[in-house]
């Protein structure tokens, strides 16, 4: 009886997941990259990318010297790529979108096998990022935040590749807020 009701409860977890991943305008993306090359042109959206070159990386690993060598600057040097899409449905063709299921689509993406989510500290504050992480060989090799507004259907996605340990991924959850609020 138990196996029974277990069993039932799984293929219903697997069927919402499916519909996740099924909505959104046209082939749902399964990845964050995906998603950036579907939308980063499109109306309502503005993509930022930033990539660490191997000078880049020097200079942060000289000035996070400067800081210590705790997590965050750790976290800092290990940084490879950073790429910010904020999306604002301000024309008729955005709000088409998010009535197509866009925000289904973001949430599916992340439901996606290769993405882990974490913990948040306080699920009740509104528009707080959500967390998740996609880890290969024992590290984690991309961070992705996502914030959204309910009320203005606005999001950003914030993707963060590298190689990080935990401790390093939980330092930069602590300081991606205000990395996201600056691009805003």
């Amino acid at each position: 009886m138990k196996l029974r009701s277990a069993s039932y409860l799984l293929a219903v977890v697997l069927l919402l997941l499916a519909s996740c991943r099924a909505s959104g305008p046209g082939t749902p993306a399964r990845t964050v990259a995906e998603f950036f090359n579907k939308y980063e042109n499109r109306s309502g959206f503005k993509a930022t990318d930033w990539n660490a070159g191997l000078a880049t990386r020097f200079i942060l690993g000289r000035v996070a010297k400067i800081g210590g060598d705790n997590d965050v600057s750790q976290a800092l040097t290990s940084i490879r790529t950073a790429r910010i899409l904020t999306f604002t449905p301000t024309s008729g063709s955005a709000r088409d979108l998010v009535a197509e299921g866009l925000n289904k689509e973001v949430d599916g993406l992340l439901a996606n096998e290769r993405y882990t989510p974490l913990a948040t500290v306080n699920s009740d504050m509104p528009n707080q990022l959500r967390y998740s992480v996609r880890e290969q060989g024992g590290k984690i090799t991309e961070l992705v935040a996502v914030g959204k507004q309910e009320t203005t259907d606005s999001f950003v996605l914030m993707a963060v590749s590298g190689s990080f340990t935990r401790e390093q991924v939980t330092a930069l959850s602590k300081i991606l807020p205000n990395v996201i609020s600056g691009v805003n």
